[in-house]
């Protein structure tokens, strides 16, 4: 066999895997979601890793901002997996900030994500919640030829 088409052939096998993989690791993202949904209301906090490891902490909280449960995936593959935080229940969410004790236990990224739970909660119930949708590498590149474009019109103009 040409060892052309055996690559080809591993990097499908590559690609299919990586799907199957993601749609469980989304599954289980929407079971631990509802878990929470039944308890109360779900604030969400997320880092995302590039190279490091990502970071997703999901908060039930009732209407007193009381943590009912709490919990974490963190991990650079599709095999992370949720994991309960006991620690953080009966805690009132308003009130963990980064020199808190729990949160001051725990790593960079997994502070940064309670940080941003906190904060995606308060700017939902002030109305000021605008999704920021990343720029795709493509239109990044089409940004940056409209940008060189309109360059070469004003020196041209001059």
């Amino acid at each position: 066999m040409h060892p052309y088409i055996l690559l080809g052939i591993i990097m499908i096998i590559a690609y299919i895997l990586q799907i199957i993989f993601s749609l469980k690791q989304i599954k289980n993202f929407n079971i631990a979601y509802s878990r929470l949904r039944k308890k109360g209301k779900v604030a969400i906090g997320r880092r995302s890793g590039k190279v490091q490891s990502g970071t997703i902490f999901m908060f039930a909280i009732n209407s007193q901002d009381e943590i009912q449960d709490a919990m974490l995936m963190q991990g650079v593959t599709v095999f992370a997996k949720f994991k309960t935080k006991a620690d953080y229940i009966g805690e009132n969410l308003n009130q963990l900030t980064s020199n808190h004790p729990l949160v001051t236990k725990e790593n960079k990224l997994v502070q940064s994500a309670i940080l941003d739970a906190k904060e995606l909660l308060i700017k939902v119930r002030q109305q000021d919640y605008q999704e920021n949708i990343p720029v795709s590498p493509i239109g990044m590149l089409k940004i940056q030829i409209l940008g060189y474009g309109q360059q070469i019109k004003g020196l041209v103009k001059k």
